[in-house]
């Protein structure tokens, strides 16, 4: 994903926001020409870290375990060159790096979620204007539901499909199984609907 983002006109500076890793992480970012910055461990904190850091008009915020598919960069400028698009914020269509036919159907329950309930998630990326990103309040420094959290301060009318995908990593799924993960993650987001303390749900999201 860094090679593909460095490579990218569009793009004016990449920011990596790292909570301390142990491993070569910090390296390989800085290698591959980013700007790498430690922030205390959490993804709204990384994520907010990341931004307060960044100097360009338009902010992208992508996962570490995301993989920019080809295209990726003409839909983000046709989206950033249409009318209004400082007054939205963009997201990529979901997808997985799996060739299951678990992965196609996870992959068209969030397409739905996103449809009809108007909440993608921070896997699927998000493309704003620096002054949205910065009327809206930004990234709060929360531990989990830094996403949702966000996408419901936009609203409906705020936001947009880029009509290109990002894959995100299948580990968690492979893992713990399509089923439990998918259920957990409803079961995360129904608590945190019901006023349940993020942290507390954190914990429970592993």
């Amino acid at each position: 994903m860094l090679a593909a983002l460095a490579r990218a006109p569009l793009i004016g500076e990449v920011i990596v926001a790292d909570c301390g890793s142990a491993d070569d992480s910090v390296a390989v970012a800085r290698a591959a020409g980013a700007r790498t910055l430690v922030a205390p461990r959490g993804r709204g904190t990384q994520l907010a870290a990341g931004a307060a850091a960044a100097a360009g008009d338009w902010l992208l915020f992508l996962h570490a375990d995301c993989r920019l598919a080809p295209g990726w960069e003409a839909a983000a400028a046709a989206f950033v060159a249409a009318p209004g698009a400082a007054g939205r914020a963009g997201y990529f269509a979901f997808a997985l790096d799996d060739p299951s036919r678990a992965a196609r159907r996870l992959e068209g329950i969030v397409a739905w979620r996103c449809r009809t309930l108007a909440l993608p998630y921070g896997d699927q990326g998000l493309l704003i204007a620096r002054a949205l990103y910065d009327t809206v309040g930004g990234f709060k420094a929360v531990p989990l539901m830094e996403d949702v959290d966000l996408v419901r301060r936009l609203g409906r009318r705020r936001l947009a499909p880029l009509g290109a995908p990002l894959y995100a990593s299948a580990r968690r799924y492979r893992r713990d199984g399509y089923i439990r993960r998918t259920l957990c993650n409803l079961l995360c987001l129904a608590l945190y609907f019901a006023g349940v303390p993020v942290r507390r749900i954190a914990r429970l999201y592993g």
